[in-house]
């Protein structure tokens, strides 16, 4: 969602994120063996994050609250659906621009500068980023499955359908629930009442926008 906006994705073909092997910077053990490497990585995302604005996809997503009553379930950390006036967004995998207590995860700070090692919560605690890594439960997933199984459409945007619980949403829509899929090379998924648009989340969602 977020490529065409400048963003790397979270995984390349080649596996990697920004050069970095995700089991490095994306998991608590390689948090455990280099918090200084992590906390530079995500320090780098943050600072990219301010040179980058919402594409169309984000514009358009945010312009359907005219319309419909939207909500964005997404697995991307950054706040460019925000930016693009959606209102209402669940973040399944954290969120680069706040930080959180690695003694309590539920002590959530914002955070718009680097985090470095040797800053604490109030109770002394290293700080981390605010987010879900392998391995890590998913808190807001819950959320997630209860607005799909009330949902009227499903949308599907940009994703491989390859992660784990997040691809699984789709399964608690309703039985009847048109599913619209956009994505250049859409994974092959079998299921009811799904429409395949096989381009880019710009394209896509302009698409998207025709046949509502």
């Amino acid at each position: 969602m977020s490529a065409e906006s400048g963003i790397k994705t979270f995984r390349d073909a080649d596996g990697l994120w920004e050069g970095h092997d995700v089991m490095d910077v994306a998991t608590p053990e390689g948090f455990a063996r280099n918090p200084e490497l992590v906390l530079d990585f995500y320090n780098q995302r943050r600072k990219q994050l301010f040179e980058v604005t919402p594409n169309q996809a984000h514009l358009d997503l945010a312009a359907l609250e005219t319309t419909y009553n939207v909500s964005i379930i997404t697995q991307n950390v950054d706040d460019l659906h925000e930016r693009a006036g959606s209102t209402h967004v669940i973040h399944l995998h954290g969120e680069l621009l706040k930080a959180c207590s690695t003694f309590d995860k539920t002590a959530i700070f914002e955070c718009k500068t680097d985090i470095l090692l040797g800053d604490v919560c109030k109770k002394g605690h290293q700080l981390r980023p605010h987010i879900v890594w392998f391995g890590e439960e998913v808190p807001m997933i819950e959320n997630a499955m209860r607005i799909c199984e009330t949902a009227d459409i499903l949308v599907i945007i940009g994703t491989s359908m390859q992660v784990y619980p997040a691809a699984s949403l789709m399964h608690y829509v309703p039985e009847h629930t048109p599913i619209f899929y956009i994505d250049l090379n859409p994974a092959l998924i079998t299921k009811k009442n799904l429409t395949i648009i096989a381009d880019t989340a710009t394209k896509g969602v302009s698409k998207l926008k025709e046949l509502l």
